[in-house]
C-alpha cells in the first residue's frame, strides 16, 4: 500500500520531532511523585534514586509526596499528567496491583499508566509478639488451630500488601485469624509491641530493629531467598509453604501515551541510577532488592500481581468497594 506523498511527509516530520525530544531528554526539571509521605520505604527509594538520576542527566528531580489513599491519589496524580515524561512517580504494590481490585480508583493500571521498570522489591516479615508462645511458624500454626477465631493479626490498612499477606497466610495455612486494621504501620508496630495484637506481615526494614531489639518474634520471610540483613531467619518456602510469597515492591511510572523513545530513555537513566554501588549500598540497608528491568517486562509483572492478589482477595472474601 503506498502512502500518500503528504501523510508521509507528515509522519516524517513527526517521527523526526519525537526523535528530536528524545535526544534531548531531558532538558528540565523531573517532578518524581512519590504517593506516600516523606520518610517512608517509598520515599527513601525515590529519593536515593532520584538523587543519583539528577547527577546522570544533569537536570534536577524533585520529589513530589502525594500521600493519600494507600498510594492511590499520587498515581492517579501521574496517570492525569502531560505524557511527556517529565512527570514520572515510584508507586508500590497496593496502588498498582491491589486498590484497583479492592476499590474505586480512578485510573487502570495497564492502562492509564506506562511501565518503565520495576524498581525494587522488599520482603515481608511475619513477626508474632514476644507473649506468643510460638517459636517458629509449626508452632504458630498449631496454636491458631487449637484456638480458631482467637488470634489476630494486625495490617497497615485494609487492602495493604500487610493485610493481603495475612489473608494468604490464612489460606495457606488454613487456620481462622481476625484481621484488625491500623492506619499505616507505626501504629500496628506500637500494639504489636504492647502485645495487644498477636502477629503482623510488615516490610522488613519496619521490623527489624525491634526484632534485633527483642521486641518481635521473627517467624518466615515471604521471600525466595532470606535477607542479608536477618540470615537467620527462614523463608517460607523453607518452613513448608512455598505458596505464601509476600514482597512488597516499587515500580517507576509515566502517563499512559508517553513516547516509546521517553519511555527508554528514562528506563535507560533509572536503571543506570540503580546500578551504582552507592544507590545499592543505601538502598540494601533499607532491606530493598533493585531489579531494574524493561517496559515490557515490568509491564507483564504488574499484570501477574494484579492476578495474584485478585485471587487471594476472592478466595479470601474480602470485602471490596466498586
Amino acid at each position: 500500500m503506498r502512502v500518500p506523498g503528504a501523510l508521509a511527509t507528515g509522519l516524517s516530520l513527526l517521527w523526526l520531532s519525537a526523535s528530536v525530544a528524545a535526544a534531548e531528554f531531558p532538558d528540565r526539571a523531573i517532578r518524581l511523585i512519590v504517593p506516600f509521605p516523606a520518610g517512608g520505604p517509598n520515599d527513601i527509594i525515590a529519593r536515593v534514586i532520584g538523587q543519583r538520576m539528577s547527577e546522570l542527566t544533569g537536570q534536577p528531580v524533585l520529589i513530589d509526596n502525594r500521600g493519600g489513599q494507600g498510594g492511590v491519589l499520587g498515581t492517579d496524580a501521574v496517570a492525569k499528567a502531560k505524557p511527556d515524561g517529565y512527570t514520572i512517580a515510584i508507586s508500590s504494590a497496593g496502588a498498582l496491583a491491589i486498590s484497583p481490585t479492592m476499590e474505586k480508583v480512578a485510573y487502570e493500571p495497564l492502562k492509564d499508566l506506562q511501565a518503565i521498570t520495576l524498581v525494587a522489591k522488599v520482603p515481608e516479615m511475619l513477626v508474632v509478639a514476644t507473649n506468643v508462645p510460638a517459636k517458629n511458624m509449626s508452632e504458630l500454626v498449631a496454636l491458631a488451630k487449637a484456638q480458631p477465631g482467637k488470634l489476630n493479626f494486625a495490617s497497615s490498612g485494609p487492602g495493604s500488601l500487610p493485610h493481603l499477606a495475612g489473608e494468604l497466610l490464612k489460606l495457606t495455612a488454613k487456620i481462622d485469624i481476625v484481621h484488625v486494621p491500623y492506619r499505616g504501620a507505626a501504629p500496628a508496630v506500637n500494639d504489636m509491641l504492647g502485645q495487644q495484637v498477636q502477629m503482623v506481615f510488615l516490610d522488613l526494614p519496619i521490623i527489624l530493629p525491634q526484632i534485633k531489639a527483642g521486641g518481635l518474634r521473627a517467624i518466615a520471610i515471604g521471600a525466595p531467598e532470606r535477607a542479608p540483613t536477618a540470615m537467620d531467619v527462614p523463608t517460607t518456602a523453607e518452613v513448608g509453604m512455598p505458596d505464601l510469597q509476600a514482597e512488597n515492591w516499587y515500580g517507576m511510572v509515566a502517563p499512559a501515551g508517553t513516547p516509546a523513545a521517553i519511555v527508554a530513555a528514562l528506563n535507560r537513566i533509572a536503571t543506570e541510577a540503580m546500578r551504582d554501588p552507592v544507590v545499592k549500598e543505601k538502598l540494601a540497608i533499607q532491606g530493598a532488592t533493585l531489579i531494574g528491568d524493561s517496559p515490557e517486562q515490568f509491564h507483564a509483572f504488574i499484570a501477574t500481581e494484579i492476578e495474584k492478589w485478585a485471587k487471594v482477595i476472592k478466595d479470601a472474601g474480602v470485602a471490596t468497594e466498586k
